[in-house]
């Protein structure tokens, strides 16, 4: 930390010992996605709603944003690059790509910077690097929830598909999937996808389409986005199996919203990313302002379960840009 950063934070201190308060004037860094990524705007609501509070202690909140995913690792560590050259005390940072993002995060924890991960990562990972939390969702905790939510739906037979095989989120939330399923007396089972049919809605909804008419015994789909949910609900729709096969996806838009109001898709499991930032955001400050912590470690957003008995409540928050 430079020497003229150094005195001006012992003046804002001395300044708001005087009026009454410790805090230390926490300045940090939230590093995130895309401005034309809906996913992050609600992450940017929660972000936005915390910022009052720090910046009622004299801190301040610089949100770092990714231009787009163009060059994606080489940018998120850009970024980390950056926060550590402003000499922010914290750091908000998903873990998106280790290999990548490690060198560079325990660099900011060397330069004194506590970091706290959200979203992504883990808290193995975020015991590794030293991070002092980790905020967001655990993918095979979120994956059981969705196989238990169908098992006591009374289905017997899952099919969680897969656009992105081989990846550590997607392989968990399937593998847990199918340890929720196993845990009710039921089944199921991956369908693994080519990675040339990732983004490809017909690809995708003709290869559900032929398991479904494959097997008559499916009565379950789950995908791992919302996206996919909806070329499943056009699947389960060409297959005639509307009404017999329960669908659900992980992460949940404004079309699944709608298909779990009409009653044609079941649930979504919702990691509640406003939660994730507004928490994060808020516990850095705290423990870098009054050394607060929580005994809770990591600190999970979810998986919340999104169906016909809060719907109305999820799409109230939808409304105002925090579901």
């Amino acid at each position: 930390m430079s020497f003229m950063k150094s005195l001006a934070k012992v003046l804002a201190t001395t300044a708001l010992v005087s009026s009454g308060s410790a805090a230390m004037s926490a300045e940090i860094a939230v590093i995130g996605g895309s401005n034309d990524d809906a996913f992050w705007n609600i992450i940017k609501k929660g972000i936005d709603d915390a910022t009052p509070a720090v910046v009622a202690n004299g801190g301040t909140v610089t949100y770092l944003r990714l231009v787009n995913y163009d060059n994606f690792a080489p940018d998120v560590v850009q970024l980390i690059r950056t926060a550590i050259s402003m000499e922010v005390d914290g750091l908000v940072i998903p873990n998106w790509v280790p290999e990548a993002e490690d060198p560079a995060i325990k660099d900011a924890i060397a330069a004194g910077i506590k970091v706290i991960l959200m979203n992504a990562g883990g808290a193995d990972k975020a015991r590794e690097l030293g991070a002092i939390n980790y905020v967001g969702s655990d993918e095979y905790v979120a994956g059981v929830a969705g196989g238990e939510y169908f098992g006591t739906a009374g289905k017997k037979n899952v099919l969680c598909v897969n656009t992105l095989p081989g990846a550590a989120n997607t392989e968990a939330r399937c593998k847990g999937v199918v340890d929720g399923m196993t845990g009710k007396g039921g089944t199921a089972a991956q369908l693994p996808l080519p990675t040339t049919s990732f983004g490809d809605a017909t690809a995708v909804a003709e290869a559900i389409k032929a398991e479904l008419l494959k097997d008559d015994t499916i009565d379950g789909i789950i995908t791992l986005s919302a996206g996919d949910a909806h070329r499943a609900a056009i699947a389960v729709d060409q297959a005639g199996k509307t009404g017999v096969a329960m669908l659900g996806s992980f992460d949940m838009n404004q079309a699944g919203l709608d298909r779990i109001k009409a009653g044609t898709q079941g649930f979504a499991i919702d990691k509640q990313p406003y939660l994730q930032s507004y928490l994060a955001v808020s516990l850095l400050a705290a423990n870098i302002d009054f050394g607060t912590d929580l005994p809770v470690f990591p600190v999970l957003t979810g998986p919340g379960i999104v169906d016909a008995s809060n719907i109305d409540a999820t799409l109230a928050g939808v409304s105002l840009g925090a579901r």
